[in-house]
């Protein structure tokens, strides 16, 4: 398998795997147990091998690169294109071995630590979310009994001693224990998300590449370690334009016959990373006593929400031009374009 290219289609306990026999001519396509997926690959010539960047595969391919490997994460969308007959694992394998063969731009394979900070970051947004359901439910069971309170947790905080005692004139204790303590349990919901958060507080510290882009005015925490942790190796993106066109914070473009049509944001990349910048940038766009003169200007010539996407694409260039080149951020740094 000497500079074979190799499709796999990865699963939970069996893999697909196609490539073609340069010896014989044999067209391979067979399916491997999880077991014996490394060793099948183990006493083998290094080659080129294509998978899907879905859950499992940066894993899989820190493995195969160690064993000397070329391994090439896609995104589905771009081996969709090539999967030509009715989707199944055979059929999955073989378009990927069509894809890995195309020019593209691979995913960046993450590192364990990458991949255990954006695993904070999912367990984080969980706990932020069931905390949200929980608020509003009881603002909503409590409606039902004529009790209305303002939205938000400082409203909820603030009303619910005086809601809960008098609905329990009226109400059984059943009913209002139960309230109780749904309302009690937001304080150890409140304890998890600070945990995590001062986890992540923790690896700032010591990652030199946060720490530098935490500098940028709208980049906290969250977005720092989120970026750091998504973007992978900054060299993957071959400019600042092209990772902010990743994350989604360029038009939509359609159009034929030399006609180009813009549209709003094309929404690809993460989505919340891109939700992360973009309430970054209206934080700035807020708070910021001297937005700075660039902000000045695009502010007299577009709406609100035009200028908070572009100051997020701004703030993703400056991201990948920090972490790309290794520089400290500066406020009112100038890049020299070359002569």
């Amino acid at each position: 398998m000497n500079g074979t290219a190799v499709g796999v289609d990865i699963a939970k306990m069996v893999f697909q795997v196609h490539y073609v026999d340069q010896d014989s001519g044999e067209i391979v396509n067979k399916q491997i147990k999880r077991s014996k997926f490394l060793e099948f690959f183990a006493n083998r010539a290094p080659c080129l091998i294509g998978m899907e960047a879905c859950g499992g595969a940066h894993h899989w391919a820190r493995r195969l690169t160690k064993m000397g490997h070329q391994v090439k994460l896609m995104p589905g969308e771009f081996v969709k294109a090539f999967n030509i007959r009715s989707k199944n694992d055979p059929a999955d394998a073989r378009a990927i071995w069509l894809a890995v063969q195309q020019p593209s731009k691979p995913v960046a394979v993450k590192t364990e630590m990458q991949q255990a900070v954006l695993a904070l970051h999912r367990m984080r947004e969980q706990l932020v979310k069931f905390r949200t359901m929980q608020i509003n439910a009881l603002r909503g069971l409590l409606t039902e009994y004529g009790e209305v309170m303002g939205k938000g947790r400082t409203a909820l905080d603030k009303a619910m001693p005086e809601v809960l005692a008098r609905v329990a004139e009226r109400l059984p204790a059943v009913l209002i224990d139960t309230m109780r303590e749904q309302w009690n349990g937001l304080v150890a919901l409140d304890e998890q998300i600070a945990g995590i958060e001062r986890r992540m507080r923790e690896w700032k510290k010591d990652d030199p590449a946060v720490k530098a882009i935490s500098e940028i005015p709208g980049v906290g925490l969250l977005t720092a370690t989120a970026a750091v942790a998504m973007m992978g190796n900054p060299k993957a993106f071959r400019s600042g334009r092209e990772f902010a066109a990743w994350a989604g914070l360029v038009p939509r473009q359609t159009g034929s016959g030399g006609k180009v049509h813009l549209h709003g944001i094309s929404k690809m990349g993460d989505t919340y990373l891109r939700k992360l910048l973009i309430h970054g940038a209206r934080s700035v766009l807020t708070h910021a006593k001297e937005p700075g003169p660039w902000i000045n200007q695009i502010i007299k010539r577009r709406p609100p929400n035009v200028v908070t996407v572009a100051l997020a694409n701004k703030m993703a260039r400056t991201i990948w031009a920090l972490l790309a080149h290794n520089r400290r951020y500066q406020k009112d740094y100038l890049g020299a374009k070359p002569v």
